[in-house]
C-alpha cells in the first residue's frame, strides 16, 4: 500500500494528502479483459505487431510472475515476465509494463518493476531482458552491457535492448537470437473438435 504523501515548499510543510492506496497482486483470470483494454490505451492497436510480441504469442507468462496493480478494485497497472532463451542462456523477458494514464502519479510503474524484479530474484531466476527506454530502466539496474551480441527476431532499436543480471554472470557469453521458451498456452477447443469428441 502507498503511504501518505507530504510536500514541502520553502519553509512550509503542507498537510499530508492521502493518495489512493493501491495493491500489487498476482494477476487473476478476471483481470484479463481489463488488462487488454489497458494495453490498448497505452500502446494502441499496433502493439500486436511489435517484435517482442512474437516472443509472447501463444505462450504463458512465467509462473508466478504476472502482476496487476489495483486501485479501489479497478486494474490500473500490469507487468508480466516471460521465459526466453537469450543466446543460449535462460532468462526472463519483461513486458509489457503499462499503467493507466490517470494513475501515473502514484509511482505504480516503479512499484510494479521493483515487485517483479524482487519476485523473479526470489524464484531463483538469473537475468531479465527487455526492450525499452534506457534512461527509465537504468534506475532498476538494466544496462545495454552484455546485450551487444544478442538480437531480437525482428526489427528493434539496438540501444533499447537492455539486461539485468539477478545472479552475477547470468548473461556471460550470451550470443544470438532471443526466442520464447516458455510453456505454450493450451488452445481452446474449437466447436468442430467438441462435436467430434461427443
Amino acid at each position: 500500500m502507498t503511504d501518505l504523501h507530504e510536500t514541502a515548499t520553502n519553509n512550509t510543510v503542507a498537510l499530508p494528502i492521502a493518495a489512493p492506496s493501491y495493491e500489487i497482486r498476482a494477476e487473476r483470470g478476471s483481470d484479463v479483459a481489463a488488462r487488454e483494454s489497458l494495453l490498448d490505451v497505452c500502446f494502441g492497436a499496433s502493439r500486436h505487431a511489435r517484435t517482442c510480441q512474437r516472443l509472447r504469442d501463444g505462450r504463458l507468462p512465467a509462473e508466478g510472475l504476472a502482476f496487476s496493480a489495483v486501485v479501489q478494485g479497478r486494474l490500473v497497472g500490469t507487468i508480466r515476465l516471460w521465459h526466453v532463451d537469450a543466446g543460449g542462456r535462460a532468462a526472463l523477458m519483461l513486458g509489457p509494463l503499462a499503467v493507466d494514464p490517470g494513475a501515473r502519479d502514484l509511482g505504480l510503474g516503479a512499484a510494479l518493476m521493483n515487485h517483479a524484479i524482487a519476485e523473479a530474484s526470489a524464484r531463483g531466476h538469473g537475468a531479465i531482458v527487455l526492450l525499452g527506454d534506457a534512461p527509465y530502466y537504468a534506475r532498476f539496474g538494466f544496462m545495454p552491457r552484455k546485450m551487444t551480441d544478442l538480437a531480437l527476431p525482428g526489427p528493434f532499436e539496438r540501444d533499447r535492448l537492455l539486461g539485468l543480471e539477478l545472479k552475477p554472470g547470468a548473461l556471460d557469453g550470451s550470443r544470438g537470437i532471443i526466442f520464447g521458451s516458455g510453456k505454450w498456452a493450451r488452445k481452446a477447443a474449437e466447436p468442430a473438435d467438441l462435436a467430434h469428441a461427443a
